[in-house]
């Protein structure tokens, strides 16, 4: 039994040094991204409509010129427990882009406006164009980026993690990417083509500042600043990457009540037929 708990202690030791280790790594190369106050944190957390419009609006203003958006089609606008658009919002929407569609008659490809049908387009026709066109640099797809991108926290905090669910570490993480270009420190020498971020790993970032206050206009009165904008456009990708977080929470939920409900009953079924046997 001693050894058990020994060996288990021992464990729990060496995991805890190699996530500090891990956490210390991370803090050489980056500032660990700040925590931030997400309306769909935690176990009931649930997507804000408003929030998610603004962040649209900033990926179809700044980000879109660069970043695809491949997994998401334009009728998941209007889907329940996301942005909030109508279908015939959604539509219109669908219809400012322009999709590849064909071979028609001829055999030719073609352009035409989107349909609601259709997924957002690429910026670019292929990875070659886009990194022809940035300087070699490859703009990664934004559909699943709020899930791809995240941090190590390191030593207690994951344990902590696992208590709070804590899960938005994709959106704290774009969020501070958003707001962390700064000066280089003296002594720095960067890379040509490349930009301080001093939430970026290596700091040297490919990507120029994309936002300045008051670039993208607001028409619910909401603050035009480079935080609000990391924030809303960081929940508007965290929405196209978990489009169902709504739908699922609900149904997790539903499905907590019910096994609370249904332990009950076996526990008052077992009593009741039970009750008669001797033990």
């Amino acid at each position: 039994m001693m050894r058990n708990v020994r060996t288990m202690a021992a464990l729990l030791l060496a995991a805890s040094v190699l996530a500090t280790g891990a956490a210390t790594a991370y803090g050489q190369e980056a500032d660990a991204p700040p925590l931030q106050h997400w309306s769909f944190a935690g176990p009931f957390g649930q997507y804000d409509p408003g929030q998610l419009q603004r962040g649209f609006k900033v990926y179809q203003k700044v980000c879109s010129t660069c970043h695809s958006l491949k997994l998401l089609s334009f009728r998941n606008l209007a889907d329940p427990g996301g942005p909030g658009f109508t279908e015939a919002q959604a539509a219109a929407v669908a219809a400012m882009f322009q999709v590849t569609d064909g071979p028609n008659d001829q055999g030719q490809m073609f352009q035409r406006p989107g349909k609601i049908a259709d997924y957002f387009p690429p910026p670019f026709p292929n990875d070659q164009a886009a990194r022809a066109s940035l300087g070699g640099g490859l703009p990664p797809d934004m559909s699943v980026l709020a899930k791809a991108r995240s941090y190590e926290r390191g030593f207690p905090y994951f344990i902590f993690d696992a208590f709070t669910e804590y899960q938005e570490d994709g959106p704290d993480y774009i969020h501070a990417i958003v707001n962390g270009y700064v000066t280089a420190p003296p002594g720095v020498t960067l890379a040509p083509g490349t930009f301080y971020n001093k939430y970026f790993p290596g700091h040297a970032i490919a990507m120029p500042p994309p936002l300045t206050p008051g670039q993208v206009e607001y028409t619910d009165g909401t603050p035009t600043t480079l935080d609000q904008y990391g924030k809303d456009v960081a929940a508007f990708l965290m929405w196209a990457a978990e489009p169902k977080l709504d739908e699922r929470k609900r149904l997790g939920f539903q499905v907590m009540i019910f096994l609370f409900v249904f332990t009950g009953l076996l526990y008052f079924t077992k009593k009741k037929v039970w009750q008669t046997v001797e033990h």
